[in-house]
């Protein structure tokens, strides 16, 4: 049975938690790649699992870029072909979740300044355009794979980076912060360079459990602890939980005969979902599905069950931030 399918997703059903909850899920994504496709067809099944999704926001994925133009403008495509899905959406046809309800794209911020091009053809392709996402992740070792925009090592650091990233402050535009766990203290200091920038800190920021960290999660968890807890002290710094069950991040989910259960995931994550949370704080936190990738790992549903697990002992409060308010606010919907 091939992992990720429909049919070996449901090797693991389980009854839907707490299914009146409202979720915004802020971090999805839409492709039809050679072999792997993920639409709103696919996107609306997860979402209607079992669990009361009432938006998402879609996050920037190298899809359906301009074919022709300036290598610059080209990613403009992806908002375009993003807002054409959330207009489809909000015409209630498809239900009433309301999908792509923030936006946040691609723009190569090495350009500098004139980035500043770039963003504002994201902002005319689409209203719903909240920011971008340029993936720094850069290791070392080749037994890592770094991020699909081409980062180099120090590239948080470099000043061509910063100069294009100062110009998302001048549109009211947040950044989305996708790095590995060696990394944090470089997004750190971006931070304090930038107060008055939203900066959305993604997937714990990439704990790797694969190749040279392999067999090593008691030192990467202590070390990784120190700098979220540096990080959090920039009051401008959210934090999306979830994506934690790639590959990269080594639990292994993705080898096993049948999917991950909801304690399986708990047992296997909850060290960095309690950590994030006390760091930052439930008002600063997110849960998020990354779907479709984390789908070698689990179902849609007995995700959202794990975080519902893990958020249990909080406050009604809380959980309306932990699984909503968070997200809308942070991505302005």
């Amino acid at each position: 049975m091939v992992i990720g399918t429909r049919e070996w997703l449901e090797l693991v059903r389980e009854d839907i938690l707490e299914p009146q909850r409202p979720i915004c899920d802020p971090h999805h994504h839409l492709w039809d790649h050679s072999g792997s496709r993920y639409l709103l067809d696919e996107l609306l099944a997860d979402t209607r699992s079992g669990h009361n999704v009432v938006s998402t926001v879609f996050v920037e994925c190298a899809s359906m870029y301009r074919a022709e133009g300036r290598d610059a403008l080209r990613p403009v495509g992806e908002t375009e072909f993003v807002n054409g899905v959330a207009a489809m959406s909000a015409s209630g046809q498809y239900g009433d979740t309301r999908v792509c309800a923030g936006i946040v794209g691609y723009a190569d911020l090495n350009l500098g300044s004139a980035v500043g091009e770039v963003l504002d053809a994201h902002m005319v392709a689409s209203p719903r355009f909240r920011g971008i996402r340029h993936a720094a992740g850069w290791d070392a070792s080749d037994a890592v794979r770094n991020s699909h925009t081409d980062p180099f090592e120090d590239m948080l650091l470099n000043p061509d980076f910063r100069s294009g990233f100062a110009e998302l402050g001048k549109r009211g535009l947040s950044f989305d912060a996708w790095l590995y766990h060696p990394q944090i203290s470089q997004l750190s200091d971006l931070a304090r360079a930038f107060p008055d920038t939203t900066i959305v800190f993604n997937h714990f920021g990439g704990p790797i459990g694969i190749g040279p960290y392999a067999d090593k999660r008691a030192e990467i968890f202590e070390d990784w602890s120190s700098q979220v807890a540096e990080l959090a002290r920039c009051e401008n710094v959210v934090a999306k939980l979830g994506g934690l069950v790639m590959p990269l991040n080594g639990f292994g989910f993705h080898n096993k005969s049948a999917p991950a259960t909801s304690d399986e995931i708990v047992a296997a994550t909850g060290d960095y979902h309690r950590h994030a949370i006390d760091c930052f704080g439930p008002s600063r936190c997110m849960f998020e599905s990354n779907f479709p990738v984390d789908k070698q790992s689990c179902s849609y549903a007995v995700l959202w069950n794990a975080f519902k697990k893990l958020a249990v002992d909080f406050s009604e409060a809380e959980k309306a931030a932990l699984f909503h308010d968070t997200a809308a606010h942070a991505y302005r919907l």
